[in-house]
């Protein structure tokens, strides 16, 4: 999460930062797209259509025979459970989850990050009958594609966004220090160089298989020129590989760093742990 220095709303609004909440943070949130949040509620349409189905066939199999206005009283409060109560009970008991999400990874959650509750998911619902049913989905789709972060008209009525939850693992592509700055390794310090600036640094080796090699060059000596004045002694080599040996060395010595910071902690556990001389124990 990120400081957002001139925030001064109490509540939770979206910008061109992402979420910021309260506090002046802003969440590093995935907003789901219109197109997979229809994709989501298709399916749960189709569930509903099967429920109401499953209960036509229920009521003729069990021979019901009842008058034209019971008949019509049954239909309509089977169709409310179907579109409202069942829709409210799902999202409230999952947090924020129905079947066509969990499908496809996502989950509807308040503006300020939260897990929703029953009063977001009925809103949600009972919005639902008017712009999923009645409308064949047309107004949610158009009030999602107009909206910057997809949200349909009982998002905007309940405080509500869909995030993807599911996202794409970690690659990770380890290496160590060029062969040829083993030498300069031992007596390079690299502890100046700005966090920001190293990111953009391992940023680059993540992407670097899909550069051309014009444009990897090019952004390497830039690279290489910024992280230079954060470096002492700068050795005498190529930009991609300087790059490449700071980048290793700072993984090094910080990964060196966590290790000892764990092992002085656990030596002082017993310490930490203990009472005071004579304190009786409860």
């Amino acid at each position: 999460m990120v400081d957002v220095p001139n925030a001064r709303t109490a509540a939770a609004r979206h910008d061109d930062e992402g979420v910021v909440i309260g506090e002046a943070v802003a969440l590093d949130l995935r907003p789901a797209s219109a197109l997979i949040r229809g994709g989501g509620t298709i399916i749960d349409v189709l569930v509903s259509i099967v429920l109401l189905v499953g209960m036509a066939l229920v009521a003729t199999g069990a021979g019901l025979t009842v008058d034209g206005a019971a008949f019509r009283a049954i239909a309509i409060g089977g169709v409310v459970v179907v579109i409202i109560v069942v829709p409210t009970a799902v999202e409230t008991a999952s947090h924020g989850r129905s079947l066509g999400k969990l499908a496809l990874g996502l989950r509807v959650v308040r503006d300020d990050g939260g897990a929703i509750g029953f009063r977001h998911a009925f809103i949600r619902a009972l919005t639902g009958v008017l712009e999923i049913y009645l409308t064949f989905g047309g107004l949610a789709v158009l009030i999602g594609f107009l909206n910057p972060s997809s949200k349909r008209l009982g998002d905007l009525l309940a405080g509500t966004h869909a995030q993807v939850e599911r996202v794409p693992a970690v690659r990770s592509n380890p290496f160590g220090v060029p062969p040829e700055l083993v030498g300069w390794a031992s007596i390079a310090d690299v502890a100046r160089l700005p966090d920001p600036l190293a990111r953009r640094v391992a940023s680059y080796f993540e992407n670097v298989a899909q550069l051309a090699p014009a444009s990897r060059t090019r952004l390497a000596t830039s690279l290489a020129a910024e992280v230079a004045p954060y470096v002492a002694p700068v050795p005498d080599a190529a930009p991609e590989p300087f790059l490449a040996g700071v980048v290793a060395l700072r993984r090094a010595r910080d990964a060196r760093a966590l290790e000892l910071e764990q092992a002085r902690l656990h030596a002082l556990e017993p310490v930490l742990a203990a009472t005071a001389t004579g304190f009786p124990r409860r």
